[in-house]
């Protein structure tokens, strides 16, 4: 297990010189709502073709961290890039364009809209390819192509959490963001979304950065993890090094955790 923002996770690219660098990077990042401290200092790093979890109890910071990478919350201090890009201070849509997508938690799909309303939706700043990639999302997405002039408040749980990931994708990115995307769903289909993110890495070369309460599936999925407390990193590795730390269920998962 590793302690600090220098160590270097798997799938890096090269940078400049030849030297690994991450896709997303974020050092010493803190963030508040108002008087509130809500990340203190946080850094991380997220690689190419790599699922990378954020763990922690409600709370922790792992929304706010989110937020501020997709550029709808602004940091107070550190620094945010993607493939060494400086994207810390960019307007959400221009970090869209960049390359970063975010799946929020909750889904917040238009229920009034379509399946394939709220798929261009999705595609709205995208110059070329549009049909071609919602093709590609619905051979990956089946039910939805099913359902593509059902409203999306007619979907079921499991549905609307597709249709939401697949909004996201339809802006090609390359590091997608994904918030509690397991929220409030049945046991099989919890199953079912963590295949997807599997697939999403494996199949379709994402990086993700996932946060997520389910703390036994996302170490099954991640191929790196951190943790969270009251805004703090307490710990990063593998999902093997976390497991193998009582210390870390203790003090940061919750005793009523079993890793």
């Amino acid at each position: 297990m590793t302690d600090g923002p220098e160590a270097r996770p798997p799938g890096a690219h090269a940078g400049p010189g030849g030297a690994s660098a991450p896709l997303l990077e974020v050092r010493d990042l803190e963030a508040r709502y108002g008087a509130v401290l809500a990340v203190r200092g946080l850094s991380l790093r997220v690689g190419e073709k790599e699922i990378v979890a954020l763990l922690g109890a409600n709370g922790a910071g792992k929304t706010t961290t989110l937020s501020c990478i997709a550029g709808l919350h602004r940091s107070r201090t550190g620094s945010i890039s993607l493939a060494g890009e400086d994207v810390g201070k960019l307007a959400p849509e221009r970090i869209v364009r960049r390359g970063v997508a975010l799946t929020p938690e909750g889904r917040r799909l238009f229920a009034s809209l379509t399946v394939a309303e709220n798929l261009d939706i999705g595609a709205a700043r995208a110059r070329t390819g549009r049909e071609e990639r919602r093709e590609r999302l619905l051979d990956l997405f089946p039910i939805l192509r099913e359902r593509l002039r059902t409203p999306a408040g007619s979907l079921s749980g499991g549905e609307q959490q597709q249709l939401a990931i697949a909004r996201s994708l339809m802006s090609s990115p390359r590091l997608l963001l994904l918030d509690e995307p397991t929220l409030g769903l049945a046991p099989k289909l919890v199953t079912a979304v963590f295949g997807l993110i599997a697939r999403l890495r494996d199949e379709e070369g994402l990086s993700i950065l996932l946060v997520e309460q389910n703390v036994h599936q996302a170490l099954d999925v991640c191929d790196r993890a951190y943790v969270l407390r009251t805004g703090s990193l307490e710990a990063e590795g593998t999902p093997t090094e976390l497991r193998a730390s009582r210390s870390i269920e203790q003090a940061y998962l919750g005793g009523a955790v079993s890793l």
